[in-house]
């Protein structure tokens, strides 16, 4: 069990499972910058906040709920949580002040596409694992909302995805303690990065930061 003091957030563990270097930059080195895509998705998530909860033909919907997993050692905020009232025998969760149990059921919006990669769905799935800590109840899908095609994308919470995920907010601890920024390693996914220019990782692709500024200014090999 983590402590208050050593939560880190839900959100670096989408960044980590994109690329570990791309992680340390935002969270050990503080670099970030802006491109149309993260300008679209920051829209997108704005969006989403604007009310703090609605009831919508019997579904409570709360927006930017916070979450928290001790079992993990995360922090963090979700976008939209649908509360589904429970059938008769359906085992659900108990809200605050409110009769009768509820299915909780989370709704992350992204934009662009579904991905290739599952740093989305392990995100999601992080926050479904602190949900499920806070509530005591077992969630088996939630849902990523992309931007383009403006329709669901369910996502099932299963062994394979929740071992992922508790394996990925394991390393996130891991790599948070080293404090070290991994030598950059190019690949396609790097074009769509916000950071490549930052990273410049076709120049200095398996070199130290050392390395790359002595060639830069001296011409050392």
């Amino acid at each position: 069990m983590f402590s208050e003091d050593d939560l880190l957030p839900v959100s670096a563990l989408q960044h980590l499972a994109f690329c570990e270097r791309q992680w340390a930059l935002i969270h050990l080195e503080g670099q970030w910058a802006e491109n149309v895509l993260t300008v679209e998705g920051k829209h997108l998530h704005n969006r989403t906040h604007e009310q703090d909860m609605e009831v919508r033909e019997g579904v409570r919907i709360v927006r930017g709920l916070r979450l928290r997993s001790l079992r993990l050692g995360l922090v963090g905020q979700v976008d939209v949580v649908e509360f589904h009232p429970c059938g008769a025998g359906e085992p659900g969760a108990e809200l605050p002040g409110v009769k009768g149990s509820w299915r909780p059921f989370i709704v992350e919006y992204k934009r662009g596409r579904p991905k290739h990669g599952r740093w989305d769905e392990i995100q999601l799935c992080a926050q479904a694992l602190c949900l499920e800590e806070m509530l005591q109840v077992e969630i088996q899908e939630s849902a990523l909302f992309y931007g383009q095609p403006r329709r669901r994308h369910v996502v099932y919470m299963d062994a394979a995805l929740r071992k992922e995920t508790e394996a990925t907010a394991a390393r996130l601890h891991v790599v948070y303690e080293a404090k070290r920024t991994p030598t950059a390693s190019y690949s396609k996914k790097c074009d769509r990065c916000s950071l490549l220019a930052i990273c410049l990782p076709k120049s200095t692709e398996g070199k130290s930061v050392e390395r790359y500024l002595d060639r830069a200014f001296h011409g050392g090999q």
